[in-house]
């Protein structure tokens, strides 16, 4: 059941920790192009284990977020690309030699709110769908899980992000 979810599933998690997770296998071992669908693969099953476990879903319910996942994933990494966009504009329009342009600036602050709210309508939608194949307790571990991730794949996005006293926290299993 896990293999046949092919890329839809836990599309947000993979999104957002692919590209840590590709830096931490390219620091021990060289990745060619031919080796990365396989490892993506390898990855997308073990998030699936891992989030079927550790949340307690069933085969059926891993289906439905499959499909839930596929809806909203693409929706998510839209608005996280234009916010970051927007954070860059902000910042090289703050740093930018002079004084920095009012109008360009309100503009960008304007964007960066409509974007926060465009991105809670859609984890909106997004929690409304999950509650109607999960129990609250299931959506609240799959958002921890989902946090942890997160953290995770901040972490590993920074360069040198453990000599600097981040430590190195991994997915801790829950009680």
């Amino acid at each position: 059941m896990i293999k046949s979810m092919k890329g839809s599933l836990l599309l947000t998690m993979l999104t957002l920790t692919l590209s840590g997770a590709a830096h931490a296998q390219a620091v021990t071992a060289p990745v060619t192009k031919a080796d990365r669908p396989a490892l993506e693969q390898q990855f997308r099953e073990r998030v699936a284990k891992l989030t079927q476990d550790r949340v307690g879903l069933t085969d059926a319910q891993m289906a439905q977020l499959g499909q839930s996942n596929a809806k909203f994933a693409p929706q998510l990494a839209q608005v996280a690309a234009q916010e970051r966009e927007t954070r860059r504009q902000l910042r090289q329009e703050m740093t930018a030699t002079g004084q920095p342009n009012q109008q360009k600036v309100s503009d960008l602050l304007d964007a960066s709110i409509r974007l926060q709210k465009q991105r809670i309508s859609i984890v909106e939608s997004e929690q409304k769908e999950l509650a109607r194949f999960m129990t609250p307790v299931q959506r609240a571990r799959y958002i921890a899980l989902q946090q942890q991730f997160r953290r995770r794949a901040q972490e590993l996005d920074r360069p040198n992000a453990t000599q600097k006293g981040m430590g190195q926290r991994g997915l801790k299993k829950r009680p």
